[in-house]
């Protein structure tokens, strides 16, 4: 089954967007969370290959109206990777600032998207599509190996509950970090009336990463700090303000 995915927004939007993207940008330079500041940049960059370069090009699923599509696509990828990616990866280090992280950026969502909506109406008008159906089944793969895998390696760690994933976890941050801004979008009429977008990219989109995520953000925070710039012999502490990055049952 196909499923078209739209939004019908204004610049305003845009606009507010970048002033949003560089207050969150600030506060993670300032508060020293560099990893996660990272971790969002190159994940937009990812976005960028697979929207424009897959989706747009590629398959030719991803229709943009009103605007040049390659910056139009630029600016769409690295406002979600930025935001979710950091956001995710603030959650999986167990932030002890993680709640007000979370109010933070889910309050950004809202505002933009209703702030644009009310003053927006004399600004230029953009409409985006795409299509679902040549790479959710794809996608959907995807997730069920990544979270297989887990599976597979939270039995083989035996009762050694410290190397075990809370999966539970996991599927409940990649999820809820994408229903956030997709409920965002619908709320604030955005995107058109109808659920199943709604239901079917919080299921999928995201969440299909997260174990993947989780084995880079292992992986990376074994060998370097949030804070890229601690002293040397700080290092082998962890930063006040980051528990311990494994997620545990």
């Amino acid at each position: 089954m196909d499923i078209i995915v739209a939004r019908e927004f204004n610049s305003l939007y845009i606009i507010l967007d970048l002033i949003w993207l560089g207050i969150l940008t600030t506060l993670l330079i300032y508060l020293k969370r560099h990893l996660a500041l990272i971790a969002g940049l190159l994940a937009g960059l990812l976005y960028l290959i697979v929207d424009y370069g897959i989706f747009y090009r590629l398959l030719g699923t991803r229709m943009v109206e009103g605007a040049d599509p390659f910056w139009f696509l630029f600016w769409l990828s690295f406002s979600y990777g930025l935001t979710n990616f950091a956001w995710i990866w603030l959650l999986l280090n167990r932030d002890k600032m993680g709640v007000r992280w979370s109010i933070l950026i889910i309050s950004g969502y809202i505002a933009v998207a209703f702030i644009s909506q009310i003053f927006g109406g004399n600004f230029h008008h953009i409409s985006i599509s795409r299509g679902t159906a040549s790479y959710h089944r794809v996608m959907a793969v995807i997730l069920v190996v990544g979270y297989l895998y887990l599976m597979i390696r939270n039995i083989r760690a035996g009762k050694n509950a410290g190397s075990k994933v809370n999966l539970l976890r996991l599927m409940m941050i990649g999820i809820g970090v994408q229903f956030t801004w997709e409920f965002a979008l619908l709320i604030s009429g955005i995107r058109p009336p109808s659920i199943t977008p709604l239901i079917v990219n919080s299921l999928v989109e995201t969440n299909l990463g997260m174990p993947l995520i989780y084995l880079i953000h292992l992986s990376v925070t074994k060998h370097y700090p949030e804070n890229l710039f601690v002293p040397a012999k700080l290092k082998e502490n962890p930063i006040p303000n980051q528990k311990s990055s494994n997620i545990k049952e």
